[in-house]
């Protein structure tokens, strides 16, 4: 799978790998030097090494393995789908899955899924028709369960792209976090980028800070341990509403990126995985330009720790 993008100006000199990490976070910064030194990340149509200073106007190649079907456990899993026509999908994530196949990490991603429902709906079609493939328009982290907007087109991709990049598109998210915020309401307004000392991580301690904004509440308190709060982002940094609630000192249960060993258990409760939930999402349909909005249930497991932190 070929993808070729340009510098865009403005950007500042920077190595090629740490660039990248920036465009690709869901890539590793290791992962992406393997590539570049294979030779299947290259820039101006050369092999460099990852090194090497990009610059505005440099055109970037990256030949990434076409992966295979999704496979879990030797199965294939369904994709949850919430609304489909001819130019996207909207589906709910589940959590533990990866959105797009990274080095090392070629299969069980959503992705996967996606190649594998959409081949088995173009054997319908005619072989001129087979130009649809996934566009991953956004992202969730791995750990992050809720709803996804997917292309199926290029001008479907570009419209709902532009949506994002205005931060016109409709977001709620849950999240169980520990300890509660001093407001039961308010606005934080942080700049965060790709931390200085640890490039797998983002913070306000950045060379390159972007301006980020989510607003929250406070919907449940549970005693003074824990609370249950909808994110309402109105940008969409990479990390955004991890680092914000780290700002407030309420990380989400769960994330020990950025809450430490002390979010792994509460009350004696195991936490299974990094609490947070992309409830809903509204845009307008990038054909017809009609108001779409889909959401996700509370999954089982967020429910379960709920239930228990309410005992």
């Amino acid at each position: 799978m070929i993808t070729e993008f340009d510098v865009t100006t403005g950007e500042t000199p920077k190595r090629l790998d740490i660039f990248l990490c920036h465009r690709e976070p869901g890539m590793s910064r290791s992962g992406l030097q393997r590539l570049i030194e294979l030779g299947r990340i290259r820039l101006n149509a050369q092999i460099v090494k990852p090194s090497q200073k990009i610059k505005p106007g440099d055109r970037i190649t990256m030949d990434t393995p076409q992966p295979g079907p999704l496979l879990v456990n030797d199965e294939q899993v369904p994709l949850k789908i919430l609304y489909e026509d001819d130019v996207l999908l909207i589906v709910n994530k589940p959590a533990r899955v990866v959105v797009h196949p990274t080095s090392g990490n070629w299969t069980g991603t959503l992705m996967n899924a996606l190649l594998a429902h959409l081949e088995k709906k173009d054997q319908t079609r005619t072989t001129k028709d087979h130009q649809r493939t996934p566009g991953i328009v956004h992202r969730l982290d791995k750990d992050t369960s809720g709803v996804m907007v997917i292309a199926k087109t290029h001008q479907a991709h570009r419209a709902l792209a532009a949506q994002f990049e205005k931060h016109t598109i409709h977001r709620t998210y849950e999240a169980l976090v520990w300890k509660v915020p001093e407001k039961d309401e308010d606005v934080i307004d942080m700049a965060i980028g790709r931390d200085q000392h640890h490039t797998q991580m983002v913070s306000g301690d950045s060379s390159d800070p972007k301006r980020a904004v989510t607003s929250y509440q406070v919907k449940k308190r549970f005693g003074d341990e824990a609370a249950y709060l909808l994110l309402f982002p109105r940008t969409g940094r990479t990390h955004q509403l991890r680092v914000h609630l780290v700002s407030l000192g309420c990380p989400i249960l769960g994330d020990q990126t950025y809450g430490g060993p002390k979010v792994r258990t509460i009350k004696g409760l195991e936490i299974p995985r990094m609490m947070l939930h992309a409830r809903m999402l509204g845009f307008q349909h990038p054909i017809s330009g009609h108001y779409l909005e889909h959401e996700a249930d509370l999954p089982p497991d967020m429910q379960e720790v709920c239930n228990a932190l309410g005992k």
